[in-house]
């Protein structure tokens, strides 16, 4: 299967079933992406010069095996 960054793909398995979304990072070594708004964990963050710190929301990896490609021009999901 294809992956690359920007395409549109389904979540196939996970608390996050039957969701999609565009492939933000992919880590080839380890074979997983990371989704936009998909597998969401909180961070807590440590206050610094920079930022105030506090807890954010931010996207996790998935394994590539549970998502599937999914073909914009004609709507049909590709595996």
């Amino acid at each position: 299967m294809e992956l690359k960054k920007g395409s549109q793909v389904k979540v196939i398995s996970g608390k996050d079933k039957g969701k999609t979304g565009e492939i933000l990072e992919i880590d080839r070594k380890l074979n997983k992406v990371k989704i936009k708004s998909i597998n969401m964990i909180k961070k807590h963050l440590k206050p610094t010069k920079e930022n105030k710190g506090g807890i954010i929301s931010k996207e996790n990896f998935i394994h590539q095996s549970n998502v599937k490609s999914v073909d914009q021009k004609k709507k049909e999901i590709k595996k």
